[in-house]
């Protein structure tokens, strides 16, 4: 045929090219092909008898040298992007690229560490186990109804002073209230008895003004002082001690062993509890208490006793005690306070005229009952003519059992229960004459002292 074979000894050849002869199969050296690049690409020439697509060709001789073309760059085309030295001026260096992550990592984990450690201590979390129910809102502050025991002390507290008077033993301190805005103070007796007559308060918020004894009333335990400037001064309320029951919740609130602005609760004990006190050599002091398990102590005297309205209801006055005589007393849950109708009463009385007026029923009493051979009771030993019990019918020797409904043990009954009452007042009496009982209304009466 007209074609060549690959046998003839005629290689492939690019078209429009001379034809080269083959060399023969291991006849020496190939012959040297184009120039190759580091990688050991050959690069394309304008002279080279190959074309770039040779070694694709199926049907060339597998012994024949080939050279890949790479084409040279083409008019027009971008530029390659050059290539920049990292270190050269402007640009970060590799130190600077190091710190920048370091002192962010840093600063990361102190910030981590910190909130890490305020959200364990907020929880409980910190060196123990989570105590506590969480919360996703900050507790508020608490808000305490003004019918509340803390709202109650905070509105009574600021009428209550602590009452000190200088005497030539020394000073006596005890506690007071502020009863009028011009400067009145009721206190007890046994807090100024001794004294000079002159005095000074300490309210609340510490400032302290100097005072005068107005008048006393040793057998009623109740004194009147006068702060001298007064200025800006929150008296207190009255309550109703005849409305009280026991049970009732009570405050009481004062200066115990100097220790001002104290208050403690608790509930009324016992009402109409009759007492005989007194030091040895001075007054005998009777009272018809409203009695409290509230803790009063020394220097509580004078002191307020408020409802859980925040009403003065009594006068804090004395307590009961364990100790011999000459020890020193402590609270056992057994005080005892004047009712405040009384205290106001006697207040009023020594404001007025200086003094304070005793009811009486005009009737000595010589003894129980049981002398008379009765079971109860208290005799009387004498009536007064044209006395309250001559006037309502009582005799010498009549019993009386009950007065105002309250039963009748002891001598001191009578005496401290017709002392609670005011002058004019219309009291009930039951007593006993002989085997009969009778019932009487007795109209009670100052005394004449």
């Amino acid at each position: 045929m007209g074609g060549t074979d690959v046998t003839d000894g005629w290689d492939w050849r690019q078209p429009g090219g001379a034809p080269t002869p083959a060399a023969p199969p291991g006849a020496g050296a190939p012959p040297a092909g184009p120039p190759t690049t580091p990688d050991g690409v050959h690069q394309g020439s304008a002279t080279s008898p190959w074309w770039s697509d040779a070694l694709a060709d199926p049907w060339r001789d597998p012994y024949a040298p080939a050279a890949v073309v790479v084409p040279g760059p083409v008019d027009g085309a971008a530029e390659p992007e050059p290539v920049v030295d990292p270190d050269a001026p402007g640009r970060p260096t590799l130190r600077q690229l190091l710190l920048i992550p370091l002192i962010t990592a840093l600063l990361a984990g102190t910030l981590g560490g910190a909130l890490g450690y305020a959200f364990a201590v907020r929880g409980g979390a910190a060196g123990g186990p989570v105590l506590g129910a969480g919360s996703a809102e900050a507790p508020a502050l608490a808000q305490r109804k003004p019918e509340s025991l803390a709202g109650v002390a905070q509105r009574v507290l600021p009428s209550v002073v602590t009452v000190r008077v200088a005497s030539l033993g020394g000073t006596s301190e005890g506690s007071g209230f502020i009863v009028s805005a011009d400067g009145y103070v009721i206190t007890n007796d046994h807090v100024v008895a001794g004294g000079t007559g002159k005095a000074s308060v300490v309210f609340n918020d510490g400032s302290t003004a100097a005072a005068s004894v107005v008048g006393q009333d040793p057998e009623s335990d109740i004194a009147v002082i006068k702060v001298a400037s007064a200025t800006n001064l929150r008296p207190v309320e009255f309550g109703d001690s005849d409305a009280l029951a026991v049970g009732d919740p009570v405050l009481a609130i004062g200066s115990p062993l100097s220790l001002a602005n104290t208050v403690t609760a608790g509930i009324v004990s016992a009402l109409d509890r009759t007492m005989q006190a007194g030091d040895p050599g001075g007054p005998t002091r009777y009272y018809a208490a409203i009695q409290t398990d509230a803790a009063v102590n020394h220097g509580n005297s004078g002191g307020p006793l408020v409802d859980s309205a925040g009403r003065v209801i009594g006068v804090n006055s004395t307590i009961k005690s364990l100790v011999a005589d000459g020890q020193e007393a402590g609270n056992i849950g057994l005080a005892f306070a004047i009712p405040i109708n009384q205290a106001k009463r006697v207040t009023q009385d020594i404001i007025g005229t200086g003094k304070a007026r005793r009811t009486v029923i005009g009737a000595q009493v010589g003894g129980t009952g049981a002398a008379s051979g009765g079971t109860g009771g208290v005799r009387l030993a004498s009536v007064e003519p044209s006395g309250p019990a001559a006037g309502a019918g009582l005799r010498a020797g009549d019993v009386i059992l009950r007065l105002a409904g309250r039963p009748m043990t002891d001598p001191t009954d009578l005496i401290a229960l017709v002392r609670k009452f005011a002058p004019g007042s219309v009291v009930t009496v039951e007593y006993r004459r002989g085997s009969s009982r009778q019932n009487a209304s007795v109209t009670l009466a100052a005394d004449v002292k």
